[in-house]
């Protein structure tokens, strides 16, 4: 019997318990970050938007509760619009059409959200800069030249090609995310295992021209949510490539993780700030998110190496549980407190965020479900 599922079937009680409540408030809206109890809702073209259906779908998944699939129907439908508005859409198609589009295919054999998630992929892979071999970020949003842009982040929208190559039988997308995933891996990874937020190019020549802070604290420093990302991301793509250097790299970057995480094992927002104090806010999104990629890692590892970091990844989840977690808060609409959004610009921080429930959830139900 699994020795954590005692207080995982508790916590995913609570999860479900909760999403009951807090579906018939959010609806089919896109909820982001938490304030004074309540998401602040986005739009469909946001980042963010594909969490809530993809947090309803493993609700349904396990439940079977109808009220969670129609609500991710209508999401979906609402994020699919933005297709034929797409010079807003940006590097994060996959993050919005992985988690809604993919699964309510996988779920209902959908075959119009289907061609949504193809469209989807067709977009993000005509984000290539073929100098370069990254993909592009983000539009010219805020008066700023993002042509030469590439963001950690990104390594999570790669499944959504890899998934587009293999339904289609075309190559193509899968060649587009191993080059950008190889980039990646040269110009963002160093050596002590963290990651940079942004590295920038000539978009012409495809030279580097360097590092940028972005969301860390500085261009050298270590974003704790980036390391998550680059964690899971290089897990994902040694997932659908077998190639070894992804797996090399996602260990690399999982023990730096975890070998800089504190007592109860939830990072502070950067890992390489000046100081640690009491008022520096930790990222409680990282520790579910690095969470859930650890469970991923751990199953394509030999028994007593993934032991380990399954290990690492309960501890973070039951830390998560038991001491983030608002479960008994009526008025809050979050699940896990004590995210940090975007520091730097004082946005959410201390606050739940939507993607930190999300992969809370993701993680839990697979450490739930391991035999």
């Amino acid at each position: 019997m699994n020795t954590e599922s005692n207080w995982a079937e508790s916590a995913w009680q609570k999860v479900i318990h909760k999403l009951e409540r807090t579906s018939k408030s959010i609806g089919a809206s896109f909820p982001n970050g938490s304030a004074n109890g309540r998401y602040e809702r986005s739009s469909p073209h946001d980042w963010v938007s594909g969490f809530w259906p993809g947090l309803l779908w493993l609700a349904y998944q396990e439940t079977k509760n109808d009220r969670f699939k129609l609500l991710a129907v209508e999401c979906e439908r609402q994020i699919s619009h933005t297709l034929w508005e797409f010079e807003h859409l940006h590097h994060d198609v996959g993050f919005m059409f992985g988690l809604s589009s993919i699964n309510q295919y996988k779920l209902m054999q959908d075959e119009e959200a289907k061609r949504h998630a193809l469209m989807a992929a067709s977009l993000l892979a005509g984000r290539f800069n073929a100098a370069g071999k990254f993909i592009r970020a983000w539009p010219n949003w805020g008066g700023e030249d993002h042509s030469g842009w590439a963001i950690i982040d990104c390594l999570m929208n790669l499944p959504l090609l890899y998934w587009a190559s293999k339904e289609i039988d075309d190559p193509r997308y899968r060649h587009i995310a191993s080059l950008h995933a190889d980039t990646v891996l040269r110009e963002f990874l160093l050596a002590d295992g963290s990651v940079h937020h942004i590295v920038s190019f000539d978009p012409e020549t495809g030279e580097r021209v360097g590092a940028r802070a972005g969301q860390g604290y500085a261009a050298d420093s270590a974003w704790a949510r980036g390391a998550a990302w680059a964690l899971y991301g290089f897990t994902l793509c040694y997932f659908y490539t077998g190639q070894a250097s992804y797996m090399e790299a996602a260990k690399r970057v999982a023990d730096y993780f975890l070998h800089h995480l504190p007592e109860d094992q939830v990072p502070y927002w950067d890992f390489k700030l000046p100081e640690f104090g009491t008022q520096v806010p930790r990222d409680s999104s990282a520790a579910a998110i690095a969470a859930s990629g650890l469970l991923e890692l751990a199953a394509l590892l030999p028994v007593e190496e993934g032991a380990e970091y399954q290990r690492h990844a309960a501890a973070m989840l039951r830390s998560l549980y038991e001491n983030y977690g608002a479960w008994d808060d009526e008025e809050e609409e979050g699940l896990l407190l004590h995210a940090t959004g975007y520091f730097a610009q004082d946005i959410h921080v201390d606050a739940p965020l939507i993607y930190g429930d999300y992969y809370f959830v993701e993680a839990l139900l697979k450490l739930k479900n391991t035999p």
